[in-house]
Protein backbone atom coordinates (compact mmCIF):
# COMPACT_ATOMS: atom_id res chain seq x y z
CA UNK A 1 0.00 0.00 0.00
CA UNK A 2 1.46 3.38 -0.92
CA UNK A 3 0.77 6.64 0.81
CA UNK A 4 -1.25 9.15 -1.22
CA UNK A 5 0.72 11.94 -2.87
CA UNK A 6 0.37 15.04 -0.63
CA UNK A 7 -0.58 17.06 -3.72
CA UNK A 8 -3.39 14.61 -4.54
CA UNK A 9 -5.91 16.60 -2.51
CA UNK A 10 -6.73 20.22 -3.40
CA UNK A 11 -6.43 21.48 0.20
CA UNK A 12 -3.90 20.92 2.94
CA UNK A 13 -5.06 18.14 5.30
CA UNK A 14 -3.73 17.76 8.83
CA UNK A 15 -4.67 15.72 11.89
CA UNK A 16 -3.12 18.47 14.05
CA UNK A 17 -5.22 21.19 15.69
CA UNK A 18 -2.84 23.87 14.44
CA UNK A 19 -0.37 24.07 11.59
CA UNK A 20 3.23 25.07 12.37
CA UNK A 21 4.37 27.90 10.11
CA UNK A 22 0.79 28.94 9.27
CA UNK A 23 -1.80 31.17 10.89
CA UNK A 24 -5.53 30.42 10.74
CA UNK A 25 -7.31 33.55 9.49
CA UNK A 26 -10.82 32.12 9.12
CA UNK A 27 -12.70 29.11 10.48
CA UNK A 28 -15.54 27.82 8.30
CA UNK A 29 -16.60 24.90 10.50
CA UNK A 30 -16.93 21.15 10.32
CA UNK A 31 -16.79 19.39 6.94
CA UNK A 32 -17.38 15.75 6.00
CA UNK A 33 -16.43 13.32 3.27
CA UNK A 34 -18.45 10.09 3.20
CA UNK A 35 -18.39 6.94 1.10
CA UNK A 36 -20.02 3.52 1.43
CA UNK A 37 -18.50 0.62 -0.45
CA UNK A 38 -19.21 -3.09 -0.77
CA UNK A 39 -17.38 -6.00 -2.36
CA UNK A 40 -18.99 -8.46 -4.68
CA UNK A 41 -20.18 -11.76 -3.24
CA UNK A 42 -17.35 -13.79 -4.82
CA UNK A 43 -14.73 -11.51 -3.27
CA UNK A 44 -16.40 -11.88 0.13
CA UNK A 45 -16.36 -15.69 -0.18
CA UNK A 46 -12.67 -15.62 -1.18
CA UNK A 47 -11.88 -13.32 1.75
CA UNK A 48 -13.71 -15.73 4.07
CA UNK A 49 -11.51 -18.64 2.96
CA UNK A 50 -8.37 -16.50 3.25
CA UNK A 51 -9.39 -15.43 6.76
CA UNK A 52 -9.57 -19.08 7.86
CA UNK A 53 -5.99 -19.63 6.65
CA UNK A 54 -4.72 -16.37 8.14
CA UNK A 55 -2.84 -13.49 6.57
CA UNK A 56 -3.69 -10.14 5.07
CA UNK A 57 -6.89 -9.80 3.07
CA UNK A 58 -5.30 -7.70 0.31
CA UNK A 59 -8.53 -7.14 -1.61
CA UNK A 60 -10.23 -5.74 1.47
CA UNK A 61 -7.16 -3.64 2.34
CA UNK A 62 -7.25 -2.10 -1.15
CA UNK A 63 -11.00 -1.47 -0.86
CA UNK A 64 -10.54 0.38 2.43
CA UNK A 65 -7.56 2.39 1.15
CA UNK A 66 -9.53 3.43 -1.95
CA UNK A 67 -12.52 4.31 0.24
CA UNK A 68 -10.33 6.41 2.52
CA UNK A 69 -8.92 8.37 -0.42
CA UNK A 70 -12.41 8.93 -1.84
CA UNK A 71 -13.64 10.22 1.55
CA UNK A 72 -10.65 12.60 1.74
CA UNK A 73 -11.33 13.93 -1.76
CA UNK A 74 -14.99 14.56 -0.91
CA UNK A 75 -13.94 16.26 2.34
CA UNK A 76 -11.53 18.46 0.37
CA UNK A 77 -14.22 19.40 -2.14
CA UNK A 78 -16.66 20.38 0.62
CA UNK A 79 -13.98 22.48 2.34
CA UNK A 80 -13.19 24.26 -0.94
CA UNK A 81 -16.89 25.01 -1.49
CA UNK A 82 -16.71 27.19 1.67
CA UNK A 83 -13.51 28.89 0.50
CA UNK A 84 -11.17 26.94 2.80
CA UNK A 85 -7.63 25.99 1.81
CA UNK A 86 -6.99 23.56 4.69
CA UNK A 87 -8.72 21.10 7.00
CA UNK A 88 -7.43 20.74 10.55
CA UNK A 89 -8.19 18.14 13.25
CA UNK A 90 -8.85 15.57 10.50
CA UNK A 91 -10.31 12.28 11.73
CA UNK A 92 -11.76 9.07 10.27
CA UNK A 93 -14.66 6.91 11.35
CA UNK A 94 -15.38 3.45 9.90
CA UNK A 95 -18.49 1.33 10.29
CA UNK A 96 -19.84 -1.88 8.86
CA UNK A 97 -23.32 -1.79 7.38
CA UNK A 98 -25.36 -5.02 7.35
CA UNK A 99 -22.15 -7.09 7.12
CA UNK A 100 -21.96 -6.28 3.41
CA UNK A 101 -20.61 -2.74 3.17
CA UNK A 102 -18.14 -0.41 4.85
CA UNK A 103 -18.79 3.24 5.54
CA UNK A 104 -15.79 5.56 5.73
CA UNK A 105 -16.29 9.08 7.06
CA UNK A 106 -13.56 11.71 7.05
CA UNK A 107 -14.25 14.87 9.03
CA UNK A 108 -12.46 17.92 10.32
CA UNK A 109 -12.55 21.70 10.56
CA UNK A 110 -12.36 23.73 7.35
CA UNK A 111 -10.09 26.78 7.72
CA UNK A 112 -8.22 29.34 5.66
CA UNK A 113 -4.52 29.54 6.53
CA UNK A 114 -1.72 31.86 5.49
CA UNK A 115 2.02 31.53 6.13
CA UNK A 116 3.07 33.21 9.38
CA UNK A 117 4.92 35.85 7.38
CA UNK A 118 1.48 37.01 6.14
CA UNK A 119 1.86 36.21 2.44
CA UNK A 120 -1.61 35.11 1.18
CA UNK A 121 -1.75 31.91 -0.87
CA UNK A 122 -4.50 30.23 -2.84
CA UNK A 123 -3.45 26.85 -1.43
CA UNK A 124 -1.23 26.30 1.54
CA UNK A 125 1.75 24.08 0.77
CA UNK A 126 3.53 22.04 3.42
CA UNK A 127 7.27 22.55 3.80
CA UNK A 128 9.38 20.31 1.58
CA UNK A 129 10.91 17.24 3.27
CA UNK A 130 14.67 17.42 3.52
Amino acid sequence: MTRPDPQQFPVLLSTMNDLPGYRVTRVYGEVFGLTVRSRNVFSNIGAGFKAMAGGELKGLSKLLADSRNEALLRLSQEAMSYGANAVLALRFDCNEIAQTASEIAAYGTAVYVVPEDGTPQQQAQPPQAQ
